[in-house]
């Protein structure tokens, strides 16, 4: 068999996540229209009869402007060493500019093996793919160069098919029955964070977070307290709405998803909005949200 590991990296909604739960045909990482949804790096697992490909979803790399900006950025960067293919995919509709060529100078360093990937190929004519491709192939020196569409699945066979050529190893690194690295507390609060993102609107779902304090699971029901933790006592009434009804629209919605992570079992979802100011901003909080790889604050 085939085996290895590759790193989904680009710029903010250039399609990631869309790829990497239609690679795997099953929701790994949340999607929105949104830039800067993902903000960790997921592994999403295909088991195949001839191989196992390890996908890595990471966040978009983007301007920092909060400690949790460039946590973002660097656990980009960080998974494109060691691994034996990195897609760099863009926004077919932008193509590549000054922007990619910053990123990509330090990801050919790497000496590993870079894909380009130009995605949503849907949204672009004949013409307007052929000049993206021509450009590409001109200005850089890129393993691969494949069009696709994440959200249609254009194309994605004969990307599986070109990058098992470049797969080296034979181990079978997890069990046929791993989809991904994350914990049952992860997936619930990403679920719970894209329903915040898509109900919310201007700058306030950039400045939440959400973290599952308990779970309890019965024989046809789950239990589930989780908090949304945002920055401003404004942005909580916001997040609540008026007379609780965005907080039950956002709790509704997530129960629906989540119930698909236990078979089907009804959710009791217990939500709370806790206000933590320019937590962004504290290596402390971040360390305790997950997003934070170094020293704590004292």
């Amino acid at each position: 068999m085939k085996s290895g590991f590759i790193a989904i990296i680009g710029k903010p909604n250039a399609g990631k996540s869309t790829l990497i739960n239609a690679l795997l045909k099953e929701k790994i990482a949340i999607t929105t229209e949104k830039a800067q949804t993902t903000r960790n790096a997921i592994l999403g697992i295909l088991n195949e009869d001839d191989s196992q490909i390890v996908f890595i979803d990471t966040p978009g790399i983007h301007e920092a402007k909060t400690a949790l900006g460039s946590y973002m950025n660097k656990e980009a960067m960080s998974q494109a060493e060691g691994v034996d293919i990195i897609y760099y995919i863009v926004d077919g509709t932008k193509g590549l500019n000054n922007d990619d060529k910053s990123i990509l100078d330090r990801l050919f360093k790497y000496e590993v093996p870079v894909f380009l990937l130009v995605n949503k190929i849907d949204e672009l004519s004949s013409q307007q793919l052929m000049k993206r491709l021509v450009f590409a192939e001109n200005n850089y020196q890129f393993a691969e160069i494949i069009p696709i569409s994440a959200l249609k699945s254009d194309n994605l066979e004969e990307l599986l098919t070109t990058s098992k050529q470049y797969l080296k190893d034979d181990i079978q690194y997890y069990p046929d029955d791993v989809k991904t690295n994350r914990t049952i507390e992860f997936q619930i609060a990403e679920i719970i964070r894209e329903k915040i993102i898509k109900n919310m609107r201007e700058e306030v779902p950039h400045l939440v977070a959400c973290q599952v304090d308990e779970i309890k699971e019965k024989t046809s029901k789950v239990f589930i307290e989780a908090v949304i933790i945002c920055n401003k006592d404004t942005h909580k009434g916001i997040i609540i709405g008026k007379g609780g009804k965005m907080l039950k629209k956002i709790n509704d919605q997530a129960s629906s998803d989540i119930s698909h992570l236990f078979a089907g079992k009804k959710i009791i979802l217990s939500l709370y909005v806790r206000v933590e100011e320019d937590w962004l901003n504290s290596q402390k909080q971040l360390f305790n949200l997950g997003y934070f790889t170094g020293d704590r604050d004292e």
